[in-house]
């Protein structure tokens, strides 16, 4: 049985827990700033071939010639190749582009290297009632500078297909028509001299998930080397953290998953590094509820490397090198994903992509609550709905836990009389004090923390609840009833914070006054911090909690009810 004195202990450790939340959360808002790059940015709207300065730049060349009819296990290695300068307007610029429009893409591939130069994504405004979309690849400047380069490198000093390198391919724009399930851009380059490579970018109805194919023929006398390789060229400036801002909280920067193990190399003040042979893995450049990412084939490791250069990154993955023999073709495949973060289409393209959306440690709690709440939302079709009946089924789960703790809080509440009595009797002899209120509880099998069990176990559905609603792309700028536009914002007139304070105030009431009116004042607080800390987190946070409360309100004046019923029975 737990002693005053040990109550007090828990409310101490309780305090400094916040204390040490509210730290590092300090720290994760207040970051060293990371390293200043020497090398200059890219240029604004820079070229695949005459823009780029710094990363995209490179392109992987093999580090030795296969053998004849062989496929080499050794990973390509980074060599520069010279690319020359174009003064004023640069390569892509004045290079001709292929513009993809489907129902869930708008996208621009340049023919210098057949990159993906621009992503709008129609289906997600920037901002909810406007009509410009959330753009994710672009060259539009600099500091956005995000794009999917592609290519096949060659040895050194060879003419390749690489992403610097010319396609000839349809210009101007290219819709998918009603009813046409999927829609082809083929690019073609040739070496002049007999070998034919046909890159083919697929887009699929109601897909984000993209096709890369290559088509290769060698028409000439010699055999011909290369080896596939795919990267995301980014400038991932920092997102300033605050507080009132939960969303600057996700994950923005490279990633990988291996097959066994999702890794995220978080740019910082130390470059985070990779370099490995991976088969069956992925790479992902992401941010807050969308992701670009590539899917390399299974079945053949591919060389999976991360290279810095101040807030640039560039994720690449370089396949085996192989080599196609005189008169011979053969084909290769990769799979792109360019789009939100929607969990049933990212386990399309690759079983273990759904990861990118990251709800941290709790992942094992919150990914079981977000299939819950999605099917759900399938019968209701409205996520504030969803989250209020997905939180009633969860208080009929912990319904036999709850209803013996409240059984123990009411039988509290009505000790309160007799403590007081022995309050005032020993008020000058504290460990008198002690023993007699403890003695008291045992004579009555009450414990007096045992109303502290439910909080402790919804603490972690709570934390996996935010994560669910900060994460998950299907909740995003979703409505729910009057003014409430966005569950995945704060509320806009912060009623439901105020309906949260006015319910956590009842149940607080309903429940006994525990401890010594200290300790009493420290609990009053800690009901009034609560509902000011969730006034800027997500409404459908707040929809969640303040439901729970009112729940837990009725559950209680329900026991409380039914104790006084058995109590004036005996007498």
């Amino acid at each position: 049985m737990l002693t005053t004195r040990n109550l007090r202990m828990i409310l101490w450790a309780t305090l400094a827990m916040a204390l040490l939340m509210n730290y590092l959360t300090w720290l994760h808002d207040y970051p060293p700033a990371p390293p200043v790059a020497a090398a200059p940015a890219p240029q604004a709207g820079g070229g695949a071939s005459g823009g780029d300065t710094g990363l995209g730049s490179t392109v992987p060349t093999l580090s030795a010639a296969p053998a004849a009819g062989t496929v080499a296990p050794t990973p390509a290695t980074l060599a520069a190749p010279v690319v020359p300068a174009a003064p004023g307007v640069s390569a892509v610029q004045a290079a001709p582009t292929a513009h993809v429009v489907t129902d869930v893409l708008d996208v621009v591939v340049a023919l210098d290297g057949g990159e993906l130069t621009r992503v709008d994504l129609p289906a997600y405004p920037q901002v909810k009632g406007q009509a410009t979309p959330v753009r994710l690849l672009n060259r539009d400047s600099g500091a956005s500078l995000f794009v999917l380069q592609s290519g096949l490198a060659g040895a050194v000093g060879a003419s390749s297909p690489t992403h610097l390198a010319r396609f000839s391919g349809p210009e101007g724009e290219l819709r998918l028509g009603a009813g046409q399930a999927e829609l082809q851009l083929p690019l073609t380059w040739t070496d002049g001299k007999g070998v034919t490579v046909t890159k083919t970018y697929t887009f699929h109805r109601g897909q984000y998930q993209i096709g890369l194919d290559y088509a290769l023929q060698n028409a000439s006398a010699a055999s011909w080397p290369f080896a596939p390789y795919v990267q995301l060229l980014r400038n991932n400036e920092p997102v300033e953290t605050s507080y009132f801002h939960p969303e600057s909280y996700a994950y923005k920067g490279p990633a990988y998953d291996d097959g066994q193990k999702y890794q995220k190399l978080k740019m910082g003040k130390t470059p985070p590094t990779l370099d490995r042979q991976i088969d069956g893995g992925w790479l992902a450049a992401m941010q807050h509820h969308f992701v670009a990412a590539i899917v390399p084939p299974v079945g053949a490791a591919w060389h999976y490397q991360l290279t810095t250069q101040g807030n640039e990154y560039k994720l690449a993955a370089t396949g085996p090198s192989q080599q196609l023999g005189p008169g011979a073709s053969t084909t290769l495949h990769q799979t792109l994903y360019v789009g939100p973060k929607l969990q049933a289409l990212l386990e399309q393209a690759s079983p273990r992509l759904y990861l990118v959306t990251d709800y941290g440690k709790l992942s094992f709690l919150a990914r079981p609550l977000f299939w819950l709440l999605d099917q759900v939302h399938r019968i209701f079709g409205n996520w504030g709905w969803t989250i209020m009946v997905v939180t009633l089924l969860l208080k009929l789960l912990f319904y036999p836990l709850s209803e013996a703790s409240m059984r123990s809080m009411a039988r509290m509440k009505a000790l309160q009389p007799r403590i007081k009595a022995l309050q005032e009797l020993y008020k000058d002899q504290r460990d008198k004090l002690g023993k007699a209120t403890m003695e008291l509880y045992q004579k009555e099998k009450v414990n007096p923390v045992a109303g502290c069990l439910p909080m402790l176990i919804q603490f972690p559905v709570f934390i996996a609840f935010y994560w669910v609603l900060l994460e998950s792309v299907e909740m995003r700028q979703a409505p729910f009833a009057g003014w409430i536009g966005d569950l995945s914002a704060r509320d806009p007139l912060f009623i439901l914070p105020v309906m949260m304070a006015g319910a956590t105030y009842i149940n607080f009431k309903l429940n006994p006054q525990m401890g010594d009116p200290t300790q009493q004042k420290m609990f009053m607080i800690m009901q009034i911090a609560m509902p000011v800390m969730f006034a800027f987190m997500p409404s459908g946070l707040v929809l969640y909690w303040t439901t729970n409360t009112v729940l837990s309100i009725l559950q209680q004046w329900n026991i409380n009810r039914r104790l006084a019923a058995q109590t004036k029975a005996r007498n």
